[in-house]
């Protein structure tokens, strides 16, 4: 079975599901079986069940990390939608000192046809929400979304719809793209006041 927690450079992570519904050109998925010290990150058949995720928890050490630990695997974590609020729940008996951050594609409303904004925010300190793109146009010909000309505006909608609670809100994207279109990104992201995050790509 896949590796559902596993540590990368000196951070926790939970890979909960490989489902997604995009492609995106640049993801690290396509390079790779595993990340940090996970021995695979892909799951074979189905995705874990929340006793699965659970029992991956209770065996992992957390004592002395004050860190955050982070929903982000091989897949969409609302993907997983009731057991990313499950796990995060019990996350907060298990490791209280810990913050919990979602880095998600945005398009769980559309993944799970009702407003999500609220819920993920209240289970999480940070949502991190992958831009990637300053129009749909050029977001479908990178991230190859199944929702084609709604994904784009569900993500700016899921965004400027978490910034009502409180819990940080960020932007990312990969510096995949030109120059301009980080300059453009940039500007959207300013325009709704949300904090940018330029990754660099790498394809270990």
């Amino acid at each position: 079975m896949a590796n559902i927690v596993y540590t990368f450079e000196d951070q926790i992570y939970l890979n909960i599901t490989n489902a997604c519904p995009c492609k995106c050109e640049f993801c690290i998925r396509n390079n790779g079986d595993s990340v940090g010290d996970a021995d695979t990150l892909w799951f074979e058949g189905h995705s874990p069940s929340f006793d699965e995720i659970k029992a991956e928890i209770d065996a992992f050490d957390f004592g002395g990390y004050t860190g955050e630990i982070i929903f982000c695997g091989y897949g969409e974590p609302t993907c997983a939608y009731d057991n990313l609020l499950k796990t995060a729940d019990y996350l907060r008996e298990k490791a209280p000192q810990c913050r919990l951050r979602v880095n998600t594609n945005g398009l769980s409303d559309l993944l799970n046809k009702k407003p999500t904004a609220k819920e993920i925010c209240e289970a999480m300190d940070t949502v991190s929400i992958s831009l990637n793109a300053p129009t749909s146009e050029k977001y479908e010909a990178l991230c190859h979304p199944v929702f084609k000309d709604k994904a784009f505006p569900a993500i700016l909608k899921f965004a400027e719809e978490c910034k009502q609670y409180d819990v940080a809100v960020k932007f990312s994207l990969v510096n995949v793209i030109s120059k301009e279109d980080i300059k453009e990104c940039q500007k959207l992201s300013d325009k709704m006041g949300i904090p940018l995050r330029v990754r660099e790509y790498t394809a270990d």
